[in-house]
């Protein structure tokens, strides 16, 4: 079921409280454009005024999560400003009053791994392969990573990991503490992240909220500055030749 409004890459289904927002590129391996930047962001924003919706589950299916940004709309379109629609799907999970589930299965690579601190609750699948590779690509991290990433998972490994953009597990994953917990199969994590999402939908809500919040707070206004200095840095990063050169060398790849 896809609701007005919402591009067909992106389903959408509300369901016992619970709005499912599933990826679907599947020829793409869930890679993200501006459209779906801006569709998601516009959804986000949307459910802290819909009372309908008292939990949100992002998913990409059964076979991956996503692959990060699409490289060829990112090079054509590239973010050059802070309302740029990367950005504000940032600004709308951080914003976000209500909580938000994910449920990766198969490949989670750049942002795909850079949001899942900022859910609620995360679910993955064991053989899961999550990777972060900014540097890789002549960029430097975004989402608060700097802030996010050394805070869960040490500043040792952390800094391994964006520096190296080393792949690893969603075995490793939950044994560090980026998901809660893992499966063997895609359906196994998916009805649990549905089941979760569902129960949060039916707590007190009030209180649910109340206890978010604050939850958040000690580090919302430290994940705020820090998403703005990413970003900008992010932005002057694409000016540089060695960045144009590695995305454009790794879009050539692709088609080969």
């Amino acid at each position: 079921m896809t609701r007005p409004g919402m591009i067909e890459t992106i389903h959408s289904e509300l369901s016992e409280g619970v709005l499912t927002l599933r990826l679907n590129r599947p020829e793409k391996y869930n890679a993200l454009t501006n459209a779906m930047y801006n569709s998601l962001a516009d959804t986000l924003f949307a459910a802290n005024r819909n009372a309908d919706i008292r939990a949100l589950l992002i998913t990409g299916g059964e076979r991956f999560f996503t692959s990060g940004n699409d490289l060829k709309d990112f090079l054509e379109s590239p973010p050059t400003h802070l309302d740029a629609p990367a950005f504000r799907f940032m600004k709308a999970v951080i914003e976000l009053e209500k909580p938000l589930v994910a449920a990766v299965c198969g490949a989670a690579i750049g942002i795909g791994t850079t949001l899942l601190p900022h859910c609620d609750l995360v679910y993955i699948t064991r053989n899961s392969k999550l990777s972060m590779p900014f540097v890789k690509l002549g960029l430097c991290q975004e989402f608060a990573a700097s802030l996010m990433m050394p805070s869960i998972l040490g500043p040792v490994r952390a800094t391994q990991l964006l520096l190296g953009g080393d792949t690893f597990s969603g075995q490793q994953a939950a044994d560090w503490g980026l998901a809660n917990a893992a499966f063997d199969s895609s359906v196994e994590c998916l009805e649990a992240a549905q089941a979760q999402a569902r129960k949060l939908a039916d707590a007190p809500q009030e209180a649910l909220r109340t206890s978010r919040r604050l939850l958040r707070a000690p580090r919302l206004s430290p994940v705020r500055n820090t998403i703005r200095e990413e970003n900008e840095a992010f932005i002057a990063r694409l000016q540089a030749e060695e960045t144009r050169n590695a995305l454009q060398a790794m879009v050539n790849g692709s088609k080969k």
